[in-house]
């Protein structure tokens, strides 16, 4: 890869990010104060998604879970790909496409907000992850690629992605949940210090 290459793919990835902000920066703000009105009543979130958006899924659950930047009491928030005992049992007596879903009907309560992650917005695990946790009561979130898929069309609250290219929708995804764990943080413990 040449350095105009990797310069470019660098200028893409914030042009992405930057298009992203303008159209959902409400939204980010409104599922922000949603999220942090879900942990002061005690509820969990549950994220989940496939491949990159299983650790991604992964990463903002530690996230909310251990720390983001500051010592705070813990969040609770779990990742659905993570147990892999549940994950293969279930795909192997079920099927694949209930890993999510079936996670939700036991873990899922009224209150807690999913948050469904797919860069096509067409994954059927993720879908009916998405639609479980709304038959229970749970908030939905979608973070998906342009045009949102299917799964647009199944959640509250969905964050497209205006990009067809994995790893930027992918990069976008990673900040999109930085940003919500920071503006929870400040929020919820900005006056501890």
């Amino acid at each position: 890869m040449e350095i105009e290459n990797v310069i470019e793919a660098f200028e893409t990835s914030a042009d992405v990010k930057n298009a992203f902000i303008r159209t959902h920066a409400e939204r980010v703000v409104e599922v922000g104060q949603l999220l942090i009105r879900a942990f002061r009543d005690g509820k969990k979130v549950l994220l989940f998604g496939n491949g990159g958006s299983a650790t991604d899924a992964s990463h903002i659950a530690a996230e909310f879970v251990g720390r983001y930047r500051r010592d705070r009491e813990p969040l609770s928030a779990l990742a659905l790909a993570t147990d892999m005992a549940a994950v293969t049992c279930i795909a192997n007596d079920y099927d694949f496409s209930d890993i999510f879903s079936r996670q939700i009907q036991a873990h899922g309560r009224k209150g807690d907000v999913a948050i469904a992650i797919s860069t096509s917005g067409n994954s059927l695990n993720v879908i009916r992850g998405a639609e479980a946790a709304h038959e229970r009561g749970l908030v939905t979130v979608g973070w998906t690629g342009a045009g949102g898929g299917k799964l647009a069309d199944v959640v509250d609250y969905c964050f497209s992605v205006p990009s067809s290219v994995t790893a930027r929708i992918q990069e976008c995804h990673i900040t999109l949940g930085h940003v919500l764990c920071e503006f929870i943080e400040e929020r919820l413990f900005g006056d501890q210090d």
